[in-house]
């Protein structure tokens, strides 16, 4: 094992944390107890029998801090992956933290901007209005123009942390790999190479500022949905400054109708917003909760947190719209060529077991109306029968399904009428046009026509790479063909019954020889003082006891 020795103060807090909540044989199968020197009566701990599975890699996450916090954050969207009962613990961790002092804040101000936080802002808030394990927000107002704004500014010294953290957490997975099979059934791996990358845009904050202008200009004509304003001027890495928001919190339902809000439109308005990220535009807030949305005074909807988004590109999103169509149309066969084409099917995938259990989820939902759908439950069987056959969920997709899981049960609040399902069939349908409207046809056949026009151009140059190939005989050809394999047995099997009969009478000619020729002669026939018949039949005997041997051994007779 890796072990970074300047590392083995975290190490030891992350293996007493294992052991305290029942996972101390992981750390002794892990080689850790040795190297951290720990106490064997420590590891022999017993697992709290109070405690679920779920509930105990939950309070691990918390008690080892941000780092891990968000990483069961991230694996609480991986239902393709883990039981339910284990992501429904981990969407309950919750990213609270002391904040830091003020003062620390301004300085990392003042270093980002590269001057006094004087020359930027003013009227810097002495307690932050919301603190988080990455960073946490102060409010301030602009000396140009006045302008009040929130100030995110990044926690001193968490990028070092996370980053140490990081590097434990490959070292780990890289132990576990070589000694637990769940390891690699549960792509622990991939989890925590798609967290490290999370991490790294979540740590950048000018990377949040741009996934908040490009979900702004989804909603430039629309009057109701609201992004804060960049202010670049005064952001960097580790600042991000954006315009100050003011609103209500769209669990507080009681207060939204006391003062007059219709909540129902609220609550449709909100689904619209993420399903026109969703399905039209491709990008999309992947961590649309509570917190993250406030209702204005004219029951407009700001969303706020960019950190974590989702991408589909155009030909997922086609993917995605035959699915859903397939979905509507309740189409199991072409569910199955959707999920195909999404590349979710590999080779060793049984396509007719997984068609049978999509046909027996298809039937749970016949008789349902569209309006009573669960959404979240659809999604949570959909993954769970993927994580049967062993399919890879990617990972948009996966936050694709959670952020309409969080959506469906921040409106339900709102609206328990509401459906999900019924507003994103239009959606459905509008992809479904989309798809095979004649501009989608024309722009397909351009692109398909282009990309053959490059391949003909090319062309003469592979022709000639593959001439050069050729005539310096560097080209290896390997045949697969089944039948042909299966034919050339039956070849195998015919031509040793025939050499086997052709070495029977070669054998039985030669000894009819030999004894003939013994019978004519006047005296013994003798070699090196033996008698060259005894040594005859002798020498062929072995011979044909050799050849059958042979033909038997190959199981081609």
């Amino acid at each position: 094992m890796a072990v970074h020795i300047r590392h083995a103060g975290r190490y030891r807090e992350i293996a007493v944390a294992l052991i305290r909540h029942g996972f101390g044989y992981m750390v002794e199968e892990m080689g850790l107890t040795r190297v951290l020197r720990l106490p064997i009566r420590w590891i022999r701990r017993e697992a709290p029998e109070t405690k679920t599975l779920g509930e105990r890699i939950r309070l691990v996450m918390e008690a080892l801090g941000p780092t891990f916090i968000k990483l069961g954050q991230l694996a609480s969207t991986r239902s393709d992956l883990l039981p339910a009962s284990v992501v429904l613990e981990l969407s309950k961790l919750q990213d609270d933290v002391p904040p830091f002092g003020a003062e620390e804040a301004r300085q990392i101000v003042e270093l980002e901007l590269g001057g006094s936080i004087e020359s930027f802002m003013t009227d810097f808030s002495e307690e932050p209005i919301a603190a988080a394990s990455i960073g946490q927000v102060h409010s301030a107002r602009l000396i140009e123009g006045g302008q009040r704004v929130a100030v995110k500014v990044q926690r001193p010294g968490v990028k070092r942390l996370v980053t140490r953290d990081l590097e434990i957490l490959h070292d780990l997975v890289a132990l576990g790999e070589k000694r637990w099979e769940w390891v690699t059934r549960y792509q622990v791996t991939q989890l925590v190479d798609e967290f490290a990358r999370s991490m790294e845009a979540e740590l950048d904050y000018t990377s949040e500022a741009r996934n908040m202008e490009r979900i702004s200009a989804q909603f430039n004509q629309d009057p109701h949905i609201h992004v804060p304003d960049v202010i670049w001027a005064c952001t960097s890495e580790r600042v991000l400054t954006m315009s100050y928001i003011e609103g209500i919190k769209p669990t507080d339902r009681q207060y939204l109708e006391h003062r007059g809000y219709d909540v129902k439109t609220i609550a449709s308005r909100i689904v619209n917003a993420v399903l026109n990220q969703i399905f039209i535009a491709g990008f999309f807030h992947a961590d649309p909760h509570p917190g993250n949305l406030l209702i204005m005074k004219d029951g407009s909807i700001t969303f706020l947190d960019f950190g974590m988004v989702g991408r589909l590109s155009p030909d997922m999103r086609e993917y995605l719209s035959s699915l859903v169509i397939a979905l509507m149309r309740q189409d199991t066969p072409a569910m199955v060529r959707a999920i195909e084409r999404m590349g979710m099917i590999h080779e060793e995938t049984d396509v007719g077991a997984l068609k049978r259990d999509l046909e027996r989820l298809r039937e749970r939902y016949y008789d349902v109306a569209f309006s009573d759908v669960n959404l979240g439950q659809v999604i949570n069987d959909f993954f769970s029968t993927a994580r049967q056959h062993g399919i890879g969920i990617p990972p948009d997709l996966l936050m694709l399904g959670k952020a309409l899981i969080t959506t469906e049960g921040m409106v339900e609040q709102l609206d328990p009428s509401l459906s999900i399902v019924t507003l994103a069939e239009p959606f459905g349908r509008k992809l479904a046009r989309e798809k095979f409207g004649p501009d989608r046809l024309r722009r397909k056949t351009v692109s398909g026509a282009l990309g053959l026009a490059d391949s003909l151009a090319g062309l003469p140059d592979r022709l000639r790479h593959l001439t050069s190939f050729i005539s310096g005989g560097r080209v290896k050809v390997e045949l697969e063909m089944p039948e042909l394999r299966r034919a050339s047995k039956g070849v195998d099997r015919l031509v040793n019954r025939l050499a086997f009969s052709i070495v029977l009478l070669a054998f039985s000619i030669v000894m009819a020889g030999l004894v003939v020729g013994a019978s004519l002669a006047q005296k013994e026939t003798v070699i090196w003082n033996y008698p060259i018949i005894e040594m005859g039949l002798v020498v062929a005997v072995l011979m044909v006891l050799l050849l059958l041997l042979s033909i038997f051994k190959s199981g081609r007779f």
